[in-house]
């Protein structure tokens, strides 16, 4: 019986001897699909990897956008314009800038109403932390049938931008036209009017800052060197609101000798 399972075994080695492929085939399949599983599970690891990086990217760039944007200048007062309120004059408020980057800034104003309002400054440019006072120009119409205003709030607003710019850069509205991807809203201000038959700190307040704005403004009409703010069209405010102011006038009396 021995023997018989000895030639039964030497039978099936020599048919396997004779037939190497099976072994062969049975082993690159093997390899193969190792191989394959092996590729699979890097191209899978790879894939893995640079997804998080893709989804982290998108997050953060909307993240970015629905930010407020990074404020250039420091306001004060922050939110409103304080006018004295005498009603049928040319009243004046005072907004101190500040540069509060590590950049050059341009600013420039805009308004609502501006037959009946002026800027002085109406734009400049601001080194690093360097600071102005701007004064503000509003005529201010009496109410009809010399009625008592009781609101003393205004719908005039004020839009205050900012724009980074380079060291050196003369000022120019332009400016603000050709970067306007760049330019960033500060503050929307509004109007807002003191009684000056009633001492405030608001009004003293102004009354301090339109003593700072003058003599500011003297001192850059000296012929000595300007250390502040380049400001464009300054001498130009004051032509202007008189030329305009006169028409103003002119046209009332027109009307009112109509009127009777």
């Amino acid at each position: 019986m021995a023997i018989v399972d000895r030639q039964q075994r030497s039978s099936e080695k020599k048919m396997f001897g004779l037939c190497p492929f099976w072994q062969t085939s049975t082993t690159t399949n093997y390899s193969s699909s190792s191989s394959s599983t092996r590729n699979l599970n890097h191209n899978g690891s790879r894939h893995s990897e640079t997804m998080p990086v893709k989804r982290s990217k998108t997050v953060s760039s909307i993240a970015r956008s629905l930010l407020p944007p990074r404020r250039r200048l420091r306001l004060d007062p922050s939110n409103n314009l304080y006018f004295p309120y005498e009603p049928g004059t040319q009243a004046r408020s005072a907004i101190r800038l500040k540069n509060t980057s590590k950049s050059h800034v341009a600013f420039k104003f805009q308004t609502t109403a501006p037959k009946s309002c002026f800027m002085r400054p109406p734009g400049g440019i601001l080194a690093p932390g360097e600071s102005i006072i701007a004064t503000v120009f509003k005529f201010i119409e009496r109410p009809e049938n010399n009625e008592v205003q009781v609101d003393l709030k205004s719908k005039v607003k004020f839009k205050i931008m900012s724009l980074k710019v380079a060291a050196g850069v003369d000022y120019l509205p332009e400016l603000f036209d050709e970067q306007r991807d760049q330019v960033t809203v500060e503050r929307i201000l509004r109007v807002v009017f003191l009684d000056v038959g009633r001492p405030s700190p608001a009004l003293d307040k102004l009354k301090r800052q339109l003593a700072e704005a003058e003599s500011a403004l003297e001192t850059r009409k000296k012929p000595a060197p300007d250390i502040g703010p380049r400001v464009g069209g300054e001498g130009l405010v004051i032509d202007e609101w008189k030329e305009r102011r006169e028409k103003y006038l002119a046209r009332q009396q027109v009307e009112a000798v109509d009127s009777t």
